[in-house]
C-alpha cells in the first residue's frame, strides 16, 4: 500500500481490488475519485484532493479512471465527472458529483469525523 497522505491510482482491476480489500481490512474511511484524462474539473479538484489527503493520513484516498477501469465505473453506477464515492468497510456511505471542494471537504469530515478532525 502506498504511504498514507497520499491520493493512490488504481490504473489496473487488480490494483483497485488489491486496495480495496486493505481499505477494508483497516476499517478506515475510503474516497475515491472517479475522474478521466480529458475532464477539465478533473483536473481542477486534483490538488485539492491531494492537500485534503496530506492532511487526513487516516483516511485513504484512491483515484480511478473511468476509461481504464470501467467495470468498476459501471458496477458503481458512475455516470459524471469527477464524482467521489465514500466507502466505510466495503458499503457506499455517501458520494459527491462534481467538482465541489466545499462539499468534498464536508462531507470527508462528516464520514472521518469518528476517526479524526475535519482537515
Amino acid at each position: 500500500m502506498a504511504e498514507e497522505g497520499q491520493v493512490i491510482s488504481c490504473h489496473t482491476l487488480e490494483s483497485w481490488n488489491q486496495q480495496l480489500q486493505l481499505a477494508n481490512e483497516s476499517k478506515k474511511l475510503v474516497v475515491v475519485d472517479f475522474t478521466a484524462s480529458w475532464c477539465g474539473p478533473c483536473r481542477a479538484i486534483a490538488p485539492v484532493l491531494a492537500e485534503i489527503a496530506k492532511k487526513l493520513p487516516t483516511v485513504i484516498f484512491l483515484k480511478v479512471d473511468v476509461d481504464e477501469l470501467v467495470t468498476v465505473a459501471q458496477d458503481l453506477a458512475i455516470e459524471a465527472m469527477p464524482t467521489f464515492i465514500f466507502l466505510k468497510e466495503g458499503k457506499i456511505v455517501d458520494k459527491v458529483v462534481g467538482a465541489n471542494k466545499e462539499q468534498l471537504q464536508d462531507k470527508i469530515g462528516l464520514h472521518s469525523s469518528d476517526l479524526v478532525q475535519k482537515a
